[in-house]
């Protein structure tokens, strides 16, 4: 047993004021996420703790996560936009996600049903591994809204910092900043999400 992994089970990964409490969302899916971490460690996957959530690899390579929500617990794959999806059952965590993709669950009898078909989608995931593909990212066509470029050259450590970020979570501030027609609500919501960003953290983390 991964210890590192098994305190997530106990504690939660504790990125978030709940963790550690007995409001923390793993405990609305102790039997759900128990019975995903066997089904995929049956598959010969390495267990190991990344970000404070059980990952799971291959030769060293990320697989997949476990992880817990308000609505559902779920398998995400790191490369699930490569799989073939047979069974229509991946989804993607957000509108512009552009790799990966994850499978939802909200009991265990769901879970036993398609134990299988979760395998086989592992055992896709891990050959995509042993072939070394790669998911093709899209560079980023949005172009940066005047009001975000000119607090990045008035503020350097706030350029630095959203520099900084991956290409997806940059890409979701851009989305987010250039949504509004108007300047001003436009300023606003990059003012209020200036913390969030010298944080290093995307626009939907916590």
């Amino acid at each position: 047993m991964n210890t590192n992994v098994d305190l997530y089970f106990i504690e939660g990964c504790r990125r978030c004021p709940l963790g550690g409490t007995p409001q923390c969302k793993v405990h609305n899916w102790t039997e759900e996420l128990k019975l995903l971490r066997k089904i995929i460690l049956d598959c010969g996957l390495t267990e190991e703790s990344k970000w404070g959530v059980p990952c799971y690899t291959f030769r060293k390579n990320n697989v997949l996560v476990l992880a817990a929500f308000n609505d559902y617990c779920s398998v995400s794959f790191f490369k699930g936009a490569l799989l073939s999806d047979t069974y229509k059952m991946l989804s993607k965590p957000g509108e512009n996600t552009q790799a990966a993709r994850l499978i939802k669950f909200t009991n265990t009898s769901e879970i036993a049903k398609s134990k299988d078909i979760l395998k086989a989608y592992i055992f896709e995931a891990i050959e995509l591994e042993k072939l070394g593909l790669k998911v093709e990212f899209e560079k980023n066509p949005d172009p940066i809204p005047e009001e975000l470029q000119q607090k990045l050259d008035e503020n350097k450590s706030l350029k630095e910092a959203f520099e900084g970020l991956t290409p997806g979570r940059q890409r979701g501030y851009i989305l987010y900043f250039s949504a509004p027609k108007q300047s001003k609500t436009r300023e606003s919501r990059i003012d209020k999400s200036i913390p969030k960003i010298l944080a290093g953290k995307g626009i939907h983390d916590r």
